[in-house]
């Protein structure tokens, strides 16, 4: 598998367009939703996309097939600008619209559902969302990655630079604090309804 990664890159590296296209297409949409999980607005996070690309490119000879996985590399420098992202906007974290929220990707036999179900999964979606805002950074991170992602244990500590194991602590922890602050605001939810 890194021997193919380091193949891609080489292509790249020598002015390859197609072997670059091939690399865009492959990880867009994952560039995409985890700038869009950490943002929550589909302009940044297109934005976000378009810069991780550009500095992965810029940064491309540095790719070491050694160090782990081309995924792997390219989700890390996406996550260092995200978080660069996060330090210059952090003040106007808040602001972001969850009227720009649209439900998570669910399974493709959603696209068939009625109206009431998918108004029901954009409803679970948003809570999910709110719940996740709630936790420190680090939980949320580390949920985001495994539950949401679909990253291995080891791909996020490969991904984060950590243990397997914190990786795991993170995971368990964040689940559990996710659960309780989804229980808490259903019940606020429920109280101002009543």
């Amino acid at each position: 598998m890194h021997e193919a990664d380091e193949k891609l890159v080489q292509r790249c590296l020598d002015g390859d367009a197609r072997s670059w296209e091939a690399l865009l297409q492959s990880l867009n949409g994952r560039i995409y939703n985890m700038a869009f999980r950490y943002t929550g607005r589909f302009d940044i996070s297109e934005e976000l996309t378009q810069e991780i690309f550009l500095k992965v490119y810029e940064k491309l000879s540095s790719f070491r097939p050694q160090s782990g996985s081309l995924r792997n590399w390219v989700m890390r420098v996406g996550r260092n600008l995200i978080i660069d992202h996060y330090r210059v906007t952090r003040k106007e974290k808040k602001v972001a619209g969850s009227e720009e929220l649209e439900v998570l990707e669910f399974p493709e036999e959603t696209t068939t559902s009625s109206p009431f179900e998918n108004l029901y999964l954009k409803e679970r979606a948003e809570l999910l969302m709110s719940g996740l805002k709630e936790l420190t950074p680090e939980l949320e991170e580390a949920v985001l990655l495994r539950d949401i992602e679909g990253f291995t244990y080891q791909e996020i500590a490969d991904l984060l630079a950590i243990p397997e194991g914190t990786v795991k602590s993170r995971i368990n922890r964040g689940r559990i604090e996710l659960a309780k602050v989804i229980r808490r605001i259903r019940t606020e939810a429920q109280g101002v309804g009543a």
